[in-house]
């Protein structure tokens, strides 16, 4: 599922990194790569702010739904 669909609190696997080779290379570079550990701290109007890789993320809804865990 998208991580725009998870539940706030709850740690997820990161499964697939959707998008351009320019998405995904930026997502990657931010600490979003499969096979890591990802937890939804909140979500403010569609945006998203996680914790991955012990750093704090907000990431938009359209991003968001290119991250399946």
């Amino acid at each position: 599922m998208p991580l725009i669909f998870a539940t706030v609190g709850e740690e997820l696997i990161i499964k697939k990194v959707g998008g351009s080779p320019e998405v995904k290379k930026h997502l990657e570079t931010l600490g979003f790569v499969v096979g890591g550990s990802v937890t939804v701290i909140n979500t403010i109007g569609g945006n998203v702010i996680v914790n991955v890789k012990e750093s704090r993320i907000a990431i938009s809804e359209q991003m968001a739904r290119k991250i399946m865990v």
